[in-house]
């Protein structure tokens, strides 16, 4: 702090001192590298007030200053974490919290500094690449991550990533095992669904998933992926591996991801983390600024949206041997829903249970028809709907959970000492993840069954201090406690490491016996001999 005190004192001087020499205010912020708003600040105060207001910087309190701790505690764990990546996960942890990316950059630089966390290095190479037409082009990339799980255990995810390369503008989706070609092909519908359209021609790397072979040029697809493409006539170019002219915006889309999105989250199960990258992308990738285009893109895809082709409502499923078979098979979600072109369709409630995932195929009247086999009975028929993110629910599939919820929450507020408070908060939570409470209560759960009462109680009592309600945001706190009293029995170990154990002590001590009396002695006090 006496430092930043002096630097802002030679500033001033150094200000004052350039006009006096002649130069104008544009030269003096060019001189010293700073902004003509900076200079304009400055010159504003004279030494008597300069001097108050440096001051008054040393006492007082900044914006996030009641984050400090977790925000160190993200710094300690993840040293290589950038600036950016912190300023996405206190706006995503905390949804009421107005904060500029700068103040947040600022702020972790001076806590670099102040608590000695040197920031770990992970040089990338960035190459430059031509600017293309709104419309004229989308990329289209793979990736994979090694995430934790909440148990520690690590986990492998795979996720397929477009860019349309005008705008920037951005979709992904993750699976927990490898992709085959028809997870391709519903990635790619449900990616023209979120642009809206589709662009004139795709650009992919040679993938096993997608070409057969090249012969002389010439590219051979496979069976289902052919199938596709001329189903939906796209326009495709395979480039060559290190062709960075050809898919940089994708491959940078792809460090992005892992680096700002993907590293060090936490994995809770594949539904909440394809739910979380949405965010993600809605909040910082599609929305901060771009590097290059200095753009948002989800501002510059409003106009390039114009530019893409219009997709047909459905696909002609006629080809027996093409990408649609009789039938496609889709996980069931713990919801007993299954996801169509980026929206959700109920099955009956208790086949989540039952089965892991169902079969579907689309009619040529425009209906969704949902099986537990191939060729089994149908378990939903719904209407498709070409819209995005909405719920088709069939109302005989519903039925009032509200009972077993409540039930659920009984039971796990039973686990802390004060039974109404944890109830208060586990009502938080239901209000504000509604969709979700079956599995956040299991969450918690899980995690309370692990650990003492009195720790449970603490990340209880935190949590409803800062406003906390969310599984995860409670988890969290659990385990930075944990780790907190860890520290301090640690601590305190070592300043106690000079008593010596009992082993070490006078044995003398240690053999004393007490004294022992005859029994005529207590049967004479009973017969009241005793004076």
């Amino acid at each position: 702090m006496e430092e930043a005190k002096v630097d802002k004192w030679e500033m001033y001087m150094e200000i004052q001192q350039l006009l006096k020499q002649g130069f104008s205010k544009v030269k003096v912020a060019e001189k010293l590298g700073i902004s003509r708003p900076t200079v304009y600040r400055y010159l504003k105060r004279n030494p008597e007030t300069m001097a108050e207001w440096i001051n008054s910087m040393q006492t007082r309190k900044k914006k996030l200053d009641d984050y400090k701790e977790i925000i160190l505690s993200w710094l300690r764990e993840h040293p290589d974490m950038t600036a950016a990546q912190v300023y996405d996960w206190i706006i995503d942890k905390y949804k009421d919290l107005t904060v500029a990316e700068s103040t947040v950059r600022l702020y972790v630089r001076a806590l670099r500094k102040d608590y000695n966390i040197p920031k770990e290095k992970s040089p990338r190479a960035h190459e430059s690449v031509p600017e293309l037409p709104m419309g004229s082009q989308a990329q289209v990339n793979f990736g994979q991550t090694e995430q934790l799980n909440a148990d520690g255990t690590k986990i492998k995810l795979r996720f397929i990533a477009f860019v349309l390369a005008h705008s920037r503008f951005k979709y992904m989706e993750w699976l927990d095992r490898p992709f085959t070609t028809r997870d391709v092909v519903r990635a790619h519908e449900n990616a023209f669904q979120y642009f809206g359209g589709m662009p004139d021609e795709l650009v992919y790397d040679q993938d096993a998933l997608l070409v057969v072979s090249e012969n002389s040029g010439d590219l051979i697809l496979t069976k289902e992926f052919q199938a596709y493409k001329e189903e939906r006539n796209l326009v495709i170019w395979m480039c060559r591996g290190a062709d960075p002219e050809s898919k940089g915006k994708i491959e940078n889309v792809v460090e992005y991801v892992k680096f700002n999105f993907a590293k060090h989250r936490i994995y809770y199960g594949l539904d909440s983390w394809n739910e979380v990258s949405q965010e993600w992308l809605e909040r910082t990738g599609n929305y901060k600024y771009h590097n290059t285009t200095k753009k948002r893109p989800v501002e510059v895809f409003t106009l390039e949206k114009q530019h893409l082709r219009p997709i047909s409502p459905t696909i002609d499923n006629s080809h027996a041997n093409g990408y649609h078979a009789s039938s496609i098979s889709r996980s069931i979600r713990k919801d007993n829903t299954i996801w169509y072109l980026s929206n959700r369709y109920t099955v009956p409630l208790g086949t989540f249970h039952k089965t892991e995932k169902v079969y579907i195929e689309n009619t040529d009247d425009g209906f969704l028809i949902i099986r537990e086999t191939e060729s089994g009975p149908i378990l939903a028929k719904h209407k498709i709907v070409h819209g995005k993110e909405e719920l088709i629910q069939d109302t005989n599939h519903k039925r009032d959970r509200t009972k077993g919820i409540d039930a659920y929450i009984e039971t796990v507020a039973s686990c802390f000492s004060d039974i109404d408070k944890a109830k208060v908060y586990l009502e938080e939570i239901r209000t504000v993840r509604q969709r979700y409470i079956r599995d956040q209560l299991q969450l918690i759960m899980k995690h309370t069954k692990l650990q003492e009462r009195a720790l449970l109680d603490m990340a209880l009592e935190e949590c409803m201090k800062r406003q906390l309600f969310s599984a995860t945001d409670f988890i969290d706190m659990v385990q930075y406690l944990n780790r907190q009293r860890l520290e301090s029995v640690t601590d305190k170990k070592h300043r106690n490491n000079d008593i010596k154990p009992i082993k070490y002590w006078n044995e003398s001590i240690v053999q004393t016996k007490a004294q022992t009396r005859e029994i005529k002695e207590y049967v004479s006090v009973l017969e009241g001999d005793v004076q």
